[in-house]
């Protein structure tokens, strides 16, 4: 009977023992396709383990202008930031706990893509799916590099969630 105990114990302090996820929120979005971009993006909120400092952003990549040279091959394009309007009319598909370290991480990338010269917007190769692919691999979820929707945010957005059975908001 006290080994028992003794196991159950072990198995709590181990449990506990875990590094703890911080309390930033990563909420994953799309917006129907329209005259407003981007259509794939993701907010970050809530409050770094490592220093208590608060974090509120959200970011998604998107051509600079939107013309019928998007179809036709490379155009400029930077990371946005949704306005809260914007937000509340597109759809949340889930969110995940991010680590201060795997936080980071997604900061760092999303100055990489940031600092992406010249003509760095692609709808076949470098577009708002692909940027918020590299977010969903940071996260780490399981995803679909050769997704047939990443020109579909929606699709795609749904796609990852049946590849991570559990995701909610």
């Amino acid at each position: 009977m006290h080994r028992i105990f003794a196991l159950a114990l072990f198995a709590a302090f181990c449990l506990l023992a875990q590094p703890a996820k911080a309390d930033v929120a990563m909420t994953f979005y799309s917006h129907d396709f329209g005259s407003k971009f981007p259509h794939a993006f993701f907010t970050v909120k809530g409050k770094l383990d490592s220093n208590g400092k608060a974090v509120d952003g959200s970011y998604g990549f998107t051509a600079t202008s939107v013309s019928p040279a998007i179809l036709m091959g490379s155009v400029k394009g930077a990371v946005q930031t949704p306005k809260p309007s914007y937000i509340a009319k597109s759809n949340a598909h889930f969110t995940v706990r991010l680590s201060d370290a795997e936080y980071a991480k997604v900061m760092a990338m999303v100055g990489r893509w940031q600092a992406l010269p010249g003509k760095s917007y692609n709808l076949g190769k470098r577009n708002c799916v692909h940027f918020i692919m590299d977010a969903i691999s940071i996260a780490g979820l399981k995803l679909n590099r050769q997704t047939k929707y990443k020109k579909k945010p929606k699709s795609f957005l749904n796609e990852v969630m049946s590849l991570n059975p559990g995701l909610s908001l």
